[in-house]
């Protein structure tokens, strides 16, 4: 007869539960496991911020400004550098432009030095790249950063402005209009004119001076053209009325073609019709004379002549200036000399004829 057990036996395929001290134990090895790695990771940013503490005012070795080593050197010591190593650094600004070449003493013109500060601070701000941890990786391995800044600078703007406005002063050429030269009749063909762009010039020497370029810097210009050529000088003198002084001769052009020549006799000494570019300001037939208030006239001075055998202006009146002007005369035996009290004496006939060809604002230039 078999005895009952008092084992209880389990399903097949039930576990078995784990010793209650074996639940301990493992509990316990987790959480010394955490705590060495916490404390690790602890004690790591601790050191990672010691170290990055220790190097925060320090440039990271192979960091180079402007090809000068400032690499494990404080800030202080890397501007101490820097001023030592650039003092007598002189940049080389030459300026080539039409009819210019030109050094600058960009120290004494433009007050140029370099920017110490800025380029210090450049070199801390790269120095800090990667975080605390590649900075503190960099500095446990001993890794460099191979970074070569560029040279920084500062200088006076409005010195700069006026170097500019000296570059233009010398190179700028105005453009010259074609021109008709009175009386010859000679024609000077136009120029073309050149101009400094100066906001290109100033932006080119700028950032020549910011990177401390040796180089030449060219002046860049503009042509400009005239607003007259020679083929527009016809079309500007539709009509022109040329007296010659010195040959006693009046000359009409149409569009700078001759057309006319007449003989004439012009003011006497004293009385010399007035020289200069006028231009016909009144016409008449047969016109009444206002004789002037001068002493010349005598007992005429002031009075009004109709026409008539006593009015020595016949057939017709061109007036041009303060009293001057062009008119027919009998007295045809002066026709060829200094005769008048300053007018034009023409041949009747011509008178009339020139009368005909000509409006009110027609220019008059008399010379010689």
């Amino acid at each position: 007869m078999k005895l009952p057990s008092s084992r209880r036996e389990l399903p097949l395929g039930t576990p078995s539960a784990a010793p209650r001290g074996d639940r301990a134990l493992t509990r316990r090895a987790v959480a010394v496991a955490l705590a060495v790695v916490l404390g690790t990771f602890v004690a790591a940013t601790v050191a990672i911020a010691a170290i990055d503490r220790s190097t925060r005012d320090a440039i990271a070795p192979g960091v180079r400004v402007a090809g000068i080593d400032v690499g494990g050197l404080t800030a202080d010591a890397a501007a101490a550098r820097l001023r030592a190593r650039l003092a007598d650094y002189r940049p080389r600004l030459e300026l080539v432009g039409p009819h210019l070449v030109e050094r600058i003493d960009v120290h004494r013109r433009l007050r140029w030095r370099p920017d110490v500060g800025a380029m210090v601070d450049e070199a801390l701000v790269r120095s800090r790249a990667g975080g605390p941890v590649g900075r503190a990786l960099r500095r446990l391995t001993g890794e460099r950063l191979a970074v070569d800044l560029p040279l920084r600078s500062v200088w006076s703007h409005q010195a700069l402005r006026q170097l500019v406005g000296a570059v233009a002063q010398r190179v700028d050429v105005p453009p010259r209009d074609a021109q008709l030269l009175l009386p010859s009749m000679q024609r000077v063909a136009e120029r073309r004119g050149v101009r400094v762009e100066r906001e290109r010039l100033a932006a080119r020497i700028e950032r020549a001076l910011a990177s401390g370029s040796r180089g030449a810097v060219r002046v860049p210009v503009r042509s400009e053209r005239p607003r007259v050529t020679l083929a527009d000088l016809p079309a500007r003198w539709p009509l022109l009325i040329v007296v010659d002084r010195s040959s006693f001769t009046l000359r009409l052009y149409d569009h700078l073609r001759l057309v006319r020549s007449y003989p004439v006799a012009i003011g006497a000494v004293g009385y010399e019709t007035p020289a200069g570019l006028y231009r016909i300001q009144s016409k008449a037939v047969n016109p009444v004379w206002h004789v002037p208030n001068r002493p010349w006239a005598g007992k005429l001075a002031g009075k009004v002549i109709p026409p008539g055998p006593d009015n020595p202006i016949k057939a017709r009146w061109l007036g041009f200036y303060d009293g001057a002007g062009i008119h027919g005369t009998d007295a045809v035996g002066s026709i060829g000399s200094r005769a008048s009290h300053g007018c034009v004496r023409m041949r009747i006939p011509d008178v009339i004829d020139l009368y005909e060809r000509v409006p009110v604002g027609t220019p008059i230039y008399i010379g010689g």
